[in-house]
């Protein structure tokens, strides 16, 4: 008997240590209730987002004192979190502060209105990039503060245009069409292509159709815009032709690309800024790299500047709110000092204009032979088109990336693009 009231009396005390352990758990994700100072954050890449969110910690200058509590989930996983969260209405379990990539933020805001704090009043939207407060819009109020460009460059090898008789004022202010023009004489010269795409990441179709203030979507962010849509049927054009000539090669995945260009396969690579640490990366390579702005293309009010990635920080609408929004507004969203030194010990480029101003902004990186690519990439940053990325780029994408098979593999243009309407059509009803 006594045997049996000792594993009774054991089983509870396990049970207990297990539940208590279980509700510490959720507490460690909590919404900021149990302490009044404390702002619970869901971030991605501690190198980079989370590290920004620690220095605005460190730079914080408002009158209470304010502790971040940060929870670093892979990108996706917040998303799933999020909308698992939200879709039960009852934000339990939601941080204060959240970090959500632009081309994602409208599927939140539209499916979840109330479920964001309205940031509209806590800084001044003539002090960001226009493209960026576009994204975090909704019906006239700003949900998201802007954070990191996504402002795209073409990175070219110096000494390989050198070898092919060029300079990097031929590949400046260029239409893709004529970057197709010179990289076949830079492949007949050097043996190299220009650079690499993969068929199932279009983010080079989005720089592209950016250039020319076009996306997947009608201005209104739902309607799909692919049958019809020259922007993206230029893009589409453009993309073949630089597989047919050998100017572009093909990587399918993330790691394959990096070893191009760090290998010296290519002669130059476009992308958005964020990938300036890994070009640099191969030390052996320095002052052979120069940053130009992304080619533009060959249809009406194009310009030379683009956006490839980039996200925002948006506040639930939860109890501390105010506390989170007022921490965002005295850092990120004011403190042109904390940008410097975002840029300097992060490597992270805001959207923050006025910080354009600043020594760190305006230092010569000796890898690029002294060009002022923080600079440079600011001001390009102001001339990107605004465009509604809407609440569906993933979900379009998924069709186009087997409509573009088609395309390579010889079926008209305009087959393909009204293929692709009448699913984005169907599926997105």
């Amino acid at each position: 008997m006594k045997k049996i009231l000792f594993i009774l009396i054991a089983s509870i005390l396990v049970l207990a240590a297990c539940s208590s352990g279980s509700k510490e758990g959720k507490e460690s994700e909590g919404d900021g209730k149990k302490d009044p100072n404390t702002i619970t954050a869901w971030a991605w890449d501690p190198k980079f987002n989370i590290a920004a969110l620690k220095l605005a910690e460190e730079k914080y200058s408002g009158e209470e004192e304010v502790k971040l509590n940060i929870i670093e989930n892979a990108q996706p996983d917040i998303v799933s979190k999020l909308n698992t969260g939200l879709s039960s209405g009852t934000m339990k379990g939601m941080p204060n502060l959240v970090l959500i990539e632009d081309y994602r933020a409208q599927s939140f805001l539209q499916a979840y209105p109330d479920a964001f704090y309205d940031l509209s009043d806590y800084f001044n939207s003539d002090d960001f990039a226009k493209y960026k407060i576009e994204s975090a819009s909704l019906d006239g109020k700003i949900y998201g503060l802007p954070f990191d460009t996504g402002v795209a460059g073409l990175y070219v090898r110096t000494d390989m245009l050198d070898e092919a008789g060029y300079s990097v004022d031929d590949f400046t202010n260029i239409t893709w069409d004529e970057f197709i023009e010179m990289g076949k004489k830079v492949k007949e010269k050097t043996g190299k292509p220009m650079l690499t795409v993969d068929p199932n990441d279009l983010g080079t179709i989005r720089m592209m159709i950016q250039t020319a203030g076009e996306w997947y979507l009608k201005e209104d962010g739902t309607t799909p815009n692919l049958g019809g849509n020259a922007a993206l049927a230029d893009a589409f054009r453009v993309y073949k032709t630089m597989l047919d000539e050998g100017v572009a090669g093909i990587h399918s995945d993330w790691s394959q690309m990096l070893a191009g260009f760090n290998g010296g396969d290519v002669a130059a690579v476009a992308q958005g800024n964020w990938i300036t640490p890994s070009i640099k990366a191969e030390e052996s390579q320095s002052g052979k790299w120069a940053v130009v702005p992304i080619p533009r293309l060959n249809v009406p009010n194009a310009v030379n500047a683009s956006n490839l990635g980039g996200s925002s920080f948006y506040v639930l609408n939860i109890d501390g709110k105010e506390k989170a929004a007022e921490f965002l507004a005295n850092t990120f969203g004011s403190n042109a000092d904390f940008y410097q030194d975002l840029v300097s010990e992060v490597g992270a480029i805001g959207t923050y204009i006025p910080a354009a101003e600043g020594d760190a902004y305006k230092t010569e990186d000796e890898y690029f032979s002294g060009q002022k690519t923080v600079s440079d990439f600011s001001k390009w940053m102001e001339e990107i088109p605004e465009v509604n990325y809407g609440m569906h780029t993933y979900a379009i994408e998924d069709i186009l990336v087997a409509e573009m098979q088609n395309y390579l593999n010889g079926q008209d243009i305009d087959e393909v693009l009204n293929n692709a309407q009448k699913q984005a059509e169907a599926q997105l009803k």
